[in-house]
């Protein structure tokens, strides 16, 4: 197990390594914010695109890179508009919220198996019925982990995602401990992380970083340790803190956690506006529980108060 000074030194130098790359602008799949004013590559003369970073047609390269990056898909027929269905792989299908019923979790599993999404996550509780729902259909079942605060110990995290693999959930989405990232006590965030991958191996492991509370170093380190603590994706959000996925955040993440790990965007992914945006900057996954209306283009509904686990 690594010394409290060798984590400090590994998140410095991680985080030192990262300012440059940024500072000399060359964060892979940096997406659309870093070339938005760039004229289209095979169009000479072309007046810019406001939406580079999706265009087959006409960004070729940026698509390759989404492609190297895990988007498999993107580049059939982006360029022509496709239908919304091509989202759908992206998607993870979202009900999170402590009063679900049954009658809901069935509609959640329905939806997914008919629009073809990537999985439906849900809290622990319920993954076992849902992996029930789903079995033979490609779509997985996945379960949160010290969800929404990540305040749990270690030890109480790699409980619930063992039982939850033990269940059916085939992804393990666990919230950060942000107490100790604030606190500068990055050996227990690690120790925390390696647990939880640890419990659920072989599946892949999430961690969820709640950015909007955070600020661009504890980001940055959040992304490092992740990726050192051996966790397949990093994730914006869990759709109960303040704020959710931006176009900057997912961007970021990218550029710390290279092209080796998946960057999840959830939090506020309500429109396909929305959800090509974060593709385009370098996500490879979405958590969304509008996932029916982004598929199908439709506009997010008029509220007046925030979905609560709406993701």
């Amino acid at each position: 197990m690594m010394q409290s000074t060798e984590v400090d030194q590994l998140v410095e130098e991680i985080a030192r390594r990262v300012r440059d790359r940024l500072a000399r602008n060359d964060a892979p799949a940096a997406g659309a914010p870093a070339n938005a004013s760039r004229a289209c590559s095979d169009r000479p003369g072309s007046e810019a695109c406001s939406s580079c970073g999706g265009c087959h047609v006409n960004r070729p390269d940026q698509v390759r890179q989404l492609v190297q990056l895990g988007a498999a898909r993107i580049a059939a027929g982006v360029g022509h508009a496709p239908p919304a269905a091509d989202l759908a792989p992206y998607i993870d299908h979202t009900l999170l919220k402590a009063d679900a019923k049954r009658e809901e979790l069935k509609k959640l599993c329905d939806e997914a198996k008919r629009y073809g999404f990537a999985s439906v996550c849900v809290n622990a509780t319920n993954v076992r019925y849902c992996a029930s729902q789903l079995q033979g259909t490609g779509v997985m079942a996945i379960a949160v982990v010290g969800f929404p605060l990540g305040a749990m110990t270690s030890s109480a995290k790699a409980f619930e995602a063992r039982e939850a693999v033990r269940n059916g959930a085939q992804e393990i989405d666990m919230v950060l401990n942000e107490g100790a990232l604030k606190g500068k006590d990055y050996a227990t965030v690690l120790e925390d992380i390696q647990a939880v991958v640890g419990a659920s191996a072989p599946k892949p492991v999430k961690v969820i970083l709640e950015t909007g509370l955070l600020d661009h170093d504890q980001k940055v380190v959040a992304c490092a340790l992740s990726k050192t603590g051996g966790a397949a994706f990093v994730k914006t959000s869990t759709g109960f803190g303040p704020g959710g996925a931006t176009v900057e955040d997912i961007a970021l993440m990218r550029a710390v956690v290279g092209p080796e790990m998946g960057v999840k965007a959830s939090g506020g992914v309500r429109t396909e506006d929305d959800a090509r945006k974060l593709i385009a900057a370098g996500a490879t996954r979405l958590g969304a529980s509008a996932s029916v209306a982004i598929v199908q283009g439709e506009k997010p509904k008029e509220t007046k108060l925030r979905r609560v686990g709406g993701y």
